[in-house]
């Protein structure tokens, strides 16, 4: 029988590397009901049968899998015992079963970020041949933007459920009424012109909505993809520290009297998941964010701007402001149920998933950007027309090798895969909230973050 267990508190976000050294002064979370008991995992599922222990995010397609769970238990007689928390909490929850053994969970959803650390930790179970050795799953229609940030000497050791970039996401028929354009490659300034006059226009609707709320996968994606576009960011190639270089404050100060002058309100409190309910509720004029938003956005039993939207570029200055993310399954190597593991993830990340959601739910919600042959379905051709091409045109642009204007020590856009950037990208986060609050200015507030750059950087020097 499913079990769900949601959480919906945040916890401040401890990165891997800290995790290590502050293990000792780690306490569970929530009361013994809120999850399975540490260290149990599931039990084993041998030919059929048993359960498995999973964490997954929530994220409205996890929540959709939620949903669609119990016909899993029933076709392959393996119970599941769902976690589903908020994204900080998750990585919280995650790196501190994962890093310290303890084997709560079987299976896990984890971003690229962790999956090039892990993996590079030798926490994760190497995925490549139970893959290839499944013919139903297809390992080969996955698309190679999304392999790429999820394996190691090309062997897969997370499978994508669904992949992103990022673009911007405007109310075309509130352009339309009042006249305004929005360019297919839009500048930074450009979005900071027409949240201007969408102000004065609707000044009852907040012109654009921006992740303020700290954290490294939070405020520090829609930051860290902001510096690669004003030529900043974290370390150059040589492990110079330019977190507080002309061009990343430039970056900083645009990002953060944009959100302060046209942004929603309570930012520093506002993630994805906060701008996606403004957003698909009419309340927000232009987005930028994660491509995946628009299943979410053209979906009628959760949106109320369905066929309203329109879709551009991530906007740029010196280069694009892009990003390549996963939201994957990986297997901790503590696991006792590997076969049982494999069978849900071949299950969740399988085509005729994408069908199941597709025919229930509708085919703007399926977990896309993973498979190439979900863009040869004619139903999600026809429901996705409006964004599909701007969505593959972001995965095509966005090279997580290759982002900015100069190299970078380590892949990642809006993140570096480090095992110090957990840590330094919540502590700049913090930083950066900090600032957009005014409780310091944005040069205070990236010195400061220099100097946890410095102590990330000295490792590697």
């Amino acid at each position: 029988m499913q079990r769900i267990h949601r959480r919906k508190s945040f916890w401040t976000t401890l990165g891997v590397a800290a995790l290590a050294t502050t293990l000792a002064a780690c306490s569970g979370a929530g009361s013994p009901s809120d999850t399975a008991s540490p260290g149990a995992g599931g039990t084993d599922g041998g030919d059929g049968g048993g359960s498995l222990n999973i964490l997954m995010v929530g994220n409205p397609q996890m929540t959709d899998l939620e949903g669609l769970a119990p016909d899993f238990e029933e076709e392959s007689g393996i119970d599941l015992n769902i976690t589903i928390l908020p994204e900080n909490e998750l990585r919280d929850r995650v790196a501190q079963d994962v890093s310290t053994g303890a084997g709560q969970y079987d299976v896990v959803t984890i971003g690229a970020y962790e999956g090039s650390v892990w993996t590079a930790n030798d926490w994760l179970h190497n995925l490549q041949d139970m893959a290839e050795q499944d013919e139903d799953f297809d390992v080969d229609d996955l698309m190679p933007a999304m392999k790429g940030v999820l394996s190691k000497d090309d062997d897969l050791y997370a499978i994508p459920f669904y992949g992103e970039s990022a673009f911007t996401m405007y109310r075309k028929d509130i352009f339309d009424e009042h006249g305004l354009t929005m360019p297919d490659e839009p500048t930074w300034e450009d979005i900071e012109q027409l949240a201007a006059q969408i102000k004065e226009a609707e000044p009852e609707m907040t012109p654009v909505c921006m992740r303020g709320l700290p954290g490294w996968g939070e405020n520090m994606a829609v930051v860290g993809s902001m510096l690669n576009a004003f030529g900043g960011g974290f370390f150059n190639a040589d492990w110079e520290n330019m977190i507080n270089s002309p061009e990343t404050t430039e970056a900083v100060q645009f990002y953060v009297d944009l959100v302060k002058n046209y942004g929603e309100e309570g930012a520093t409190n506002a993630g994805f998941t906060e701008c996606l309910n403004i957003f698909s509720q009419g309340e927000a004029a232009m987005w930028f964010d994660a491509t995946s938003a628009a299943n979410s956005v053209e979906s009628p039993t959760s949106s109320t701007v369905v066929g309203k939207v329109g879709y551009a570029d991530a906007p740029r200055q010196e280069a694009r402001s892009g990003w390549v993310w996963a939201w994957a399954w990986g297997v901790p190597k503590t696991t006792k149920n590997l076969d049982a593991a494999w069978e849900f993830i071949s299950w969740a990340s399988g085509k005729e998933y994408e069908q199941k959601v597709g025919e229930e739910l509708g085919w703007t919600r399926v977990p896309d950007g993973k498979r190439l042959s979900t863009f040869e379905i004619p139903e999600y051709q026809e429901a996705t027309e409006a964004y599909r091409d701007k969505m593959l045109a972001a995965i095509e642009q966005s090279d997580p090798n290759d982002c900015g204007t100069y190299p970078r020590p380590a892949p990642g856009c809006q993140y570096l895969a480090i095992p110090e950037f957990a840590d330094l990208g919540t502590r700049m986060g913090q930083e950066v909230s900090a600032a957009l609050a005014g409780q310091k200015s944005v040069e205070d507030a990236l010195q400061a973050s220099y100097e946890y750059g410095e102590t990330a950087a000295e490792r590697h020097r």
